[in-house]
């Protein structure tokens, strides 16, 4: 009796070793299949790419910013390349991230901003990526602002369509202010819309109203804002092993592989509070112009300077 006992004792601790041991090879199971299907996606979206990018881009990034070290300042360059070997930034947008605060800053340059850029005389601000690349664009702005850039992201806007397209497949809901359809290359009706790629980059682009680039800037703003609150949607998750490798193959930048994707998934998957900064800032510029450069915004350099430090600091 004691015998049948023992190994009855015996079979009932067995039973829930065997659930465990079934359970453990259950999730690595499925880790397994999961880490198959996100390769599989991430090289679909990297194939999928019409990638223009150059290799080795020369840039050399500021460390951190003393007096606040959990500040990453990313420099976001868009440009029309159509072809050509050099063109000139169509958008350059500081993207500032902060771990701690849980925020993203999003400060758009104009691009007409008449800037010293160093060892050139001044021309208008998005001049600096003709003349000098993606470092010469950083070391102006750092020059003009006194803010330090750690890294750099460029991208040409006949890729811009892919990536948002495979982010965000149903689309993206905006509200178009206005119809839409002057030299942007889509027709868009006022009113809440879902935008695939082409359409949303057409958005962001329009300048044909009174508001002219400032009105474009904005739009810039207002689309990148609402393809993040799509992107972190929960149900998008799936999405990220083939956008990360749309990303890889169309972006240039100098994060490695490894910190690209852990980076993208940082932002993709915190809810992190997002405000907007445009320089100049009101009332801290006049129209001019200059032979050389045609028609400038001159800045009160002190002025935006001091707006951006308030601005990113706060």
């Amino acid at each position: 009796m004691e015998e049948f006992e023992s190994h009855s004792r015996m079979a009932r601790k067995a039973k829930p070793f065997r659930k465990t041991k079934l359970f453990v090879k259950l999730f690595l199971a499925a880790l397994v299949i999961l880490t198959i299907v996100s390769v599989i996606q991430y090289r679909n979206g990297y194939t999928l790419t019409n990638t223009t990018k150059k290799s080795d881009i020369p840039f050399s990034g500021d460390e951190l910013d003393v007096k606040n070290p959990s500040n990453v300042n990313v420099l976001l360059l868009g440009v029309d390349s159509r072809g050509e070997e050099k063109s000139r930034s169509d958008t350059m947008m500081l993207i500032s991230m902060n771990k701690e605060k849980k925020t993203i800053k999003m400060v758009s340059f104009m691009r007409d901003i008449y800037a010293d850029i160093p060892g050139y005389k001044s021309y208008k601000l998005n001049t600096a990526y003709y003349l000098g690349g993606v470092q010469l664009a950083k070391d102006t702005i750092t020059h003009m602002f006194g803010v330090p850039i750690q890294h750099y992201a460029l991208i040409d806007f006949s890729n811009f369509e892919t990536i948002v397209d495979i982010a965000a497949p149903n689309g993206v809901k905006l509200d178009v202010e206005k119809d839409m359809s002057e030299k942007i290359g889509v027709s868009l009706k006022a009113g809440e819309q879902t935008l695939n790629g082409k359409e949303l980059l057409g958005y962001a682009r329009f300048r044909a109203d009174n508001e002219g680039d400032f009105g474009r800037v904005r739009r810039q703003q207002q689309a990148i804002e609402a393809l993040k609150d799509t992107v972190l949607k929960p149900l998008a998750a799936y999405r990220y092993p083939k956008l990360a490798g749309a990303v890889k193959g169309t972006v240039e930048t100098d994060y490695s592989t490894t910190e690209e994707v852990l980076h993208l998934l940082q932002i993709a998957t915190k809810d992190y509070d997002t405000s907007k900064l445009t320089i100049p800032v009101e009332n801290s510029y006049q129209f001019a112009n200059y032979s050389h450069a045609g028609s400038v915004l001159e800045i009160d350099v002190e002025q935006n300077r001091q707006a951006l430090q308030d601005f990113l600091q706060n």
